[in-house]
């Protein structure tokens, strides 16, 4: 057996064996772990590494990778086969794999990279899963007082900056003072965002793939309650004065559609950043998100701030506040949104 690279969504995965009899018969779930071999590179020519390196792949080259469904208007709808298939699709960098359905017509050229199931990850016998791999299940308890201050970093669609604004975000919040903590709550396996926040001055950041989740698309609205009990469990730990959570896609994708409708997850959530990519946009999140957080929703930010024009749109159509990157690492202006928007004032 060649050398093994092995992905970021199978970090958890030291001890195992390889069973290659199992490749036609098991049906795989979300989480299950496989090695694959490269038939052909396509868009993806590397996977993030289980430490996080940004790691080159070959045809011939062998992967461990785990299955799971894909949501991205920009890059791949893909999901779980539902039996053994002679190629599988790569559908995340981080390391997933799937079948795509359809792709951003940006990638229709290249493709996704093709590959050949050579095996299924196993212990003692049994198909190895990633999802809560050597980790406790917490279950969600809305009840539960937390010692710090929520605020959720949304947007519109894919790509609008709501990563941006929440990094930022967190370094506005570290200039004031501030002991900060990131999550990602929902999302496809890539360490790329987590560690944005990091590198912005967050002293503690953790997502989804951390209880072994390769992707949150097509789990149930309680599963994902659930992830975000495990996270806040681990964020309690450090006692921040500010946690950051994002999550992933738009306001209409279905994960992050559930939890806007879902009133115990929304009554634990402080204040509330919207990020668009474009001035209507802005209008259409904010007839979307206001009767859900009222005063909450305490400013708008994104890829829309990068043009003055769209800007002077929006301020001539909202009262809310409109945070440039520059503007949200101001200790001095972010607090004082921050107070606005405890009190009501900002909307």
């Amino acid at each position: 057996m060649k050398t093994i690279k092995r992905a970021n969504s199978c970090k958890s995965i030291v001890d195992f064996k390889i069973d290659r009899s199992l490749a036609k018969s098991h049906k795989p779930e979300a989480g299950d772990v496989a090695v694959f071999e490269v038939l052909e590179i396509g868009s993806l020519n590397a996977i993030q590494d289980y430490a996080g390196r940004n790691c080159y792949i070959f045809e011939g080259d062998h992967i461990m990778v785990a299955f799971g469904n894909r949501y991205a208007s920009n890059q791949f709808e893909a999901y779980v086969p539902k039996a053994y298939q002679n190629e599988y699709d790569l559908v995340g960098k981080g390391g997933v794999v799937g079948n795509v359905f359809s792709m951003y017509y940006k990638l229709e050229e290249k493709g996704p990279t093709k590959l050949k199931m050579v095996g299924y990850v196993v212990d003692q016998g049994k198909v190895i899963n990633t999802i809560y791999h050597n980790k406790e299940r917490k279950v969600f308890n809305p009840f539960k007082q937390r010692g710090f201050k929520t605020i959720l970093s949304v947007g519109s669609s894919m790509d609008s900056g709501k990563t941006t604004t929440a990094a930022f975000l967190c370094r506005g919040l570290k200039n004031s003072g501030h002991k900060v903590a990131y999550i990602k709550l929902t999302g496809t396996v890539f360490n790329k965002d987590k560690m944005l926040c990091f590198d912005c001055g967050a002293d503690y950041v953790t997502d989804f793939s951390d209880l072994g989740f390769p992707s949150t698309y097509l789990c149930s609205l309680a599963t994902i309650l659930d992830v975000y009990e495990g996270l806040l469990s681990n964020v309690e730990a450090m006692d921040p004065d500010y946690l950051v959570i994002e999550v992933a896609d738009g306001l209409y994708q279905k994960e992050t559609s559930a939890l806007m409708n879902h009133l115990p997850f929304t009554d634990s959530i402080d204040h509330v950043i919207l990020s668009c990519g474009n001035s209507l946009a802005v209008h259409a999140g904010i007839e979307l998100l206001s009767p859900i957080f009222g005063p909450r929703l305490f400013a708008l930010a994104g890829l829309f701030t990068g043009s003055p024009l769209m800007v002077l749109e929006v301020e001539e159509n909202s009262c809310l506040p409109v945070l440039t990157l520059e503007k949200l690492v101001d200790p001095t202006l972010l607090n004082n949104v921050l107070k606005e928007s405890k009190t009501g004032v900002a909307v």
